[in-house]
C-alpha cells in the first residue's frame, strides 16, 4: 500500500459533479481531492487492517486511492463493472437497489458501494475482515463522497 498517493478528480468529473463557482479547476481538484484523500485516511483509521481504499468513478478510473499504482486501474475498472452488474443482478431479480456487491476470495474481500451516481467506493480487506464494521464506515463514507462530488 501506498500511504501518500493520490490520484486526482479529472475536471470532467468535477463539472459533472457540480461545476467550479468561483473557484479555478486547479483549486477544485486540490480541495476535492484533499477532501476525498481524507476519507480514504479515515476508513484506514477506522478499519486498520484494510489493504486499500478507493474512490473511482462509474467508467472505472481511478479518482482517489492508496491501492498501489500497478493495481489501482484494473481495481477501478472491475469494480466499476461489479458495481454494474450488480445492480443488474439486483433489478432483474426484484430484489431493490444494490446495496453492495461482496467479492470473497481465499485470502480476502473486496467489497463495492455506490456512492451517489458518478462514484464508487472499494475497500480490499483480509479474510478476517469484520465486513459489519466495513458496510458501517462504507455507508458513512458513500455520502460523504456524495457531498464532496456534489451529488447529495
Amino acid at each position: 500500500m501506498v500511504a501518500d498517493q493520490q490520484c486526482f478528480p479529472t475536471p470532467a468529473l468535477l463539472h459533472e459533479a457540480g461545476g467550479f463557482n468561483n473557484m479555478s479547476v486547479a483549486q477544485h481538484q486540490a480541495s476535492k481531492s484533499m477532501e476525498l484523500q481524507r476519507i480514504i485516511s479515515a476508513m484506514h483509521r477506522a478499519i486498520p487492517e484494510l489493504h486499500g481504499v478507493m474512490i473511482a468513478s462509474v467508467n472505472g478510473l481511478a479518482v482517489a486511492h492508496d491501492f498501489p499504482d500497478a493495481e489501482a486501474e484494473r481495481v477501478a475498472a472491475m469494480s466499476a463493472t461489479a458495481l454494474g452488474l450488480g445492480k443488474r443482478i439486483t433489478e432483474r431479480t426484484n430484489l431493490g437497489g444494490l446495496a453492495e456487491a461482496v467479492i470473497r476470495g481465499d485470502n480476502g474481500y473486496l467489497v463495492v458501494y455506490a456512492a451517489g451516481q458518478h462514484a464508487v467506493l472499494v475497500l480490499s480487506g483480509p479474510i478476517d475482515s469484520n465486513l459489519g464494521l466495513m458496510r458501517l464506515e462504507a455507508r458513512v463514507a458513500a455520502v460523504n463522497i456524495k457531498q464532496i462530488l456534489g451529488q447529495a
